[in-house]
């Protein structure tokens, strides 16, 4: 057992004379910082989780437990990053041997408080090794993967010495002693400009001109490498013919853009922190950069950590561009063309990781943009290792497609639409007819606006996080706590989606957490009080009604409130059970509402405040304090 192995690391240490503190919020409800011996701490953190009965993963098949889950969005580097030893900043090396930023060894401490929170699946941001060439920030994305097959070493503890594969298998035995599942998320259209299979598979990726300089955001100067630039009328044809699923001789990149690009290189040596090549015409070459490459307007910057993998080797086809990485030209995406050991590559990622650390499923980042027949492999090579095991889509359409192509869930829209009010009716609406597939209810992602930033921050984003977290409790969709939620934490891990100007301004990208050392807020220094018990609270509610909230199927639910009000009023039925929640979306002020119902009773007990409320001549009287939510049995 590597759990076992980690405590017999951790029993077996000399005793650490340097002060270590930790939040008392990782194993308790008080909001204060203690001083402890790291050994001792994780040790006895370990012997507790231990000590717990070992839970059973009931076995639902095809990864359909998904559907009913609780998720908690763990970014291990950022959610265990604490300022250990009291000196103001995140340390990136330390003299005790134990990590500043977060750490398996951390998170396997932080699992009671997950599992406290109603979490039934943990989901972790790619837990890869990263790269270097054109890195952001200290420590670089994790999504410019080095190595998948390699996992991140910054995530083992230097004290332990046991190598950070040891400590993730520790991470997921811990997790499945809990009745905790794991998946984890990948990248498999992309990878590290230095990526590991650069030396030994150039043809594995594209090249391009070593001369030729990248080009400014913003420029629109063709000479220098970036996205391509067509005119408004190769636009319009590109959009028409994606629009109708016409990919045969889609518009390409002009000439002076394609010539940038070589054949893979003979030879190719590590320089200067980067591989450059030597083509066997004496060209000297490089690994160009990735961008956003849909819509090809597309305005985002460049993504310079990362590059694209070259997934086919037709050589007409050979540079990057939205035909040939996402929209595959019919002429490129034929089997002659395939990448073979590429694909056999790609495929086996899984594989590994559910015989090394038995994870239980996976979230694939741009999964959409795979070619159909990869992303066929990969899912049919995983369910015949595991036929329980999960695949969550990172796409924001909900669609049928998601779900015949093998998916047990997507992200959805949400995020986007959660904090307007008539949008969100809108989707609630929506979620009335039949459901193609799962998706996640949240306010927030590792890309968007943190929730409790919303409105202004403060009391007022506390109040909208509360409101969402009781609202995503009882729709049919699959709750998601993105880590720091119940700190009411303001400070976005990435600013990837759905921020203004003057938002990227403030948040400048290389002292974001996606890139940077930083710790939540686990000190409450922010001035509002953490929400942990809350969600605790309507999380348990949750789990006591599963059966009626996990109802997918049209007619579960009923919206009854209006577009007036700034009040969220909705029921869940399921056989002779009916639920109704009330919510107030509003973050500064209460609202009133009248409800009639068809009840006998003379009160009715709410579930979460656990109090009773009058029902007078049938109707329901409720005044609800700034995003404070209400959830009746009125069976």
């Amino acid at each position: 057992m590597s759990l076992q192995q980690l405590l017999s690391a951790l029993q077996s240490l000399p005793n650490i004379h340097e002060t270590y503190h930790i939040p008392t919020l990782w194993h308790s409800d008080r909001v204060s910082v203690v001083a402890v011996n790291p050994r001792e701490y994780y040790a006895q953190a370990i012997d507790r989780i231990l000590a717990q009965p070992n839970s059973a993963l009931p076995v639902v098949g095809n990864g359909e437990w998904s559907s009913s889950s609780v998720i908690y969005n763990l970014f291990v580097r950022t959610a265990t990053a604490f300022d250990h030893n009291a000196n103001g900043k995140l340390d990136l090396d330390t003299t005790s041997g134990f990590r500043e930023t977060g750490t398996f060894l951390k998170s396997i401490a932080l699992l009671p408080h997950i599992k406290r929170l109603g979490a039934t699946v943990v989901h972790l941001l790619p837990i890869t090794a990263i790269g270097s060439d054109g890195n952001k920030g200290t420590l670089g994305s994790p999504y410019a993967i080095k190595n998948p097959y390699k996992l991140d070493e910054r995530l083992a503890e230097p004290a332990l010495n046991l190598d950070a594969e040891t400590e993730f298998k520790a991470f997921v035995e811990a997790c499945h002693h809990l009745g905790l599942r794991v998946v984890v998320e990948f990248v498999f259209r992309t990878a590290a400009k230095d990526s590991d299979w650069v030396k030994e598979h150039p043809d594995w990726f594209y090249w391009i001109d070593e001369r030729v300089q990248n080009r400014p955001q913003g420029a629109t100067d063709e000479g220098r490498y970036g996205n391509p630039i067509f005119t408004d009328a190769e636009l319009q044809q590109i959009l028409a013919k994606v629009e109708r699923g016409d990919f045969l001789d889609l518009p390409e990149p002009h000439a002076i853009y394609k010539s940038m690009y070589v054949s893979p290189p003979h030879t190719v040596e590590y320089h200067d922190g980067r591989y450059i090549g030597l083509t066997n015409d004496q060209r000297v070459c490089r690994i160009p950069g990735a961008f956003a490459d849909w819509p090809p307007q597309d305005t985002q910057p460049p993504w310079n950590d990362v590059t694209y993998l070259k997934l086919y080797t037709h050589p007409h086809y050979n540079y990057i561009a939205y035909n040939t990485v996402r929209m595959y030209e019919a002429n490129l995406a034929k089997p002659e063309y395939i990448n073979q050991p590429l694909w056999e590559k790609i495929i086996g990622i899984i594989p590994y990781y559910q015989d090394a650390f038995d994870i239980d499923g996976v979230m694939i980042d741009m999964g959409h943009s795979l070619p159909a027949d990869l992303k066929k492999s990969i899912i049919q090579t995983a369910r015949r290792k595991n036929p329980d095991f999960a695949f969550w889509d990172e796409n924001f359409n909900a669609s049928r497609k998601s779900r015949e192509q093998g998916y047990n869930a997507v992200i959805g829209s949400m995020p986007f639409v959660a904090h307007e009010l008539k949008d969100l009716k809108k989707f609630i609406r929506d979620l009335l007819g039949s459901i193609a597939i799962s998706s996640f209810a949240t306010a927030e992602s590792h890309n968007t606006p943190r929730a409790a930033a919303r409105f202004g921050g403060g009391a007022a984003g506390k109040n909208f996080s509360k409101f969402f977290i009781a609202l995503a409790s009882v729709l049919p969709a699959i709750p998601f706590l993105h880590n720091g939620v119940e700190l009411c934490e303001w400070y976005p891990i990435n600013t990837g989606l759905g921020f203004s100007p003057d938002d990227l301004k403030f948040f400048p990208s290389e002292q974001l957490p996606l890139f940077s050392a930083r710790a939540f807020n686990w000190t409450g220094d922010n001035g509002v009080e953490p929400i942990t018990a809350y969600i605790s609270k309507v999380m348990s509610v949750r789990a006591k009604y599963l059966d009626v909230i996990a109802n997918y199927h049209h007619g579960s639910t009923t919206l009854l409130s209006d577009e007036q009000t700034n009040l969220i009023i909705l029921t869940r039925q399921s056989g002779s059970t009916q639920l109704l929640f009330v919510g107030n979306a509003n973050p500064i002020a209460s609202e009133s509402v009248k409800i009639p119902l068809s009840v006998s009773a003379e009160s009715l007990l709410e579930l979460y405040s656990e109090q009773r409320f009058a029902v007078e001549s049938q109707t329901l009287r409720l005044t609800l304090a700034p995003g404070e939510s209400a959830l009746f049995d009125i069976s």
